[in-house]
């Protein structure tokens, strides 16, 4: 009969055991349950706040326009003995007086002998300026 006893009794604590192992899985499920669930609405919630974040996180790009300041006028005058002339007009008179569209001009106006000195791509040439008073 001791071996009944015994036998019945380590029976008894095994399907003890198997109950407390049981309900241990069954708290850690529902544990990893509510752990799962606790991190999908947490993931949900992160998405619905992207969601909301994208909208407001548009920025508008506004095209920059850059408008070139128009260059000052400057107009230069040389006088001598109570007469002007403009240098536009000299500058208008060597090219027309060159005849050929020249890359590059140099003049050196010279008031007293009314002479315009002009070099038109390396060419020496001279003409009359007539200032007006």
């Amino acid at each position: 009969m001791a071996t009944k006893k015994t036998t019945a009794k380590a029976e008894t604590t095994a399907q003890a055991e198997t109950k407390k192992t049981t309900a241990k899985k069954a708290t850690t499920k529902k544990s990893e349950t509510k752990a799962a669930a606790v991190e999908t609405k947490a993931a949900t919630e992160a998405v619905e706040v992207k969601a909301e974040k994208k909208p407001a996180a548009k920025k508008t790009t506004t095209k920059k326009t850059t408008t070139k300041k128009a260059a000052a006028k400057v107009e230069v005058f040389v006088e001598f003995a109570g007469a002007q002339v403009a240098i536009d007009e000299v500058i208008a008179n060597v090219k027309k007086a060159n005849g050929e569209d020249a890359k590059n001009y140099t003049i050196y106006l010279k008031p007293e002998e009314s002479k315009a000195y002009y070099v038109a791509d390396g060419v020496e040439k001279e003409m009359d300026v007539f200032f007006i008073g």
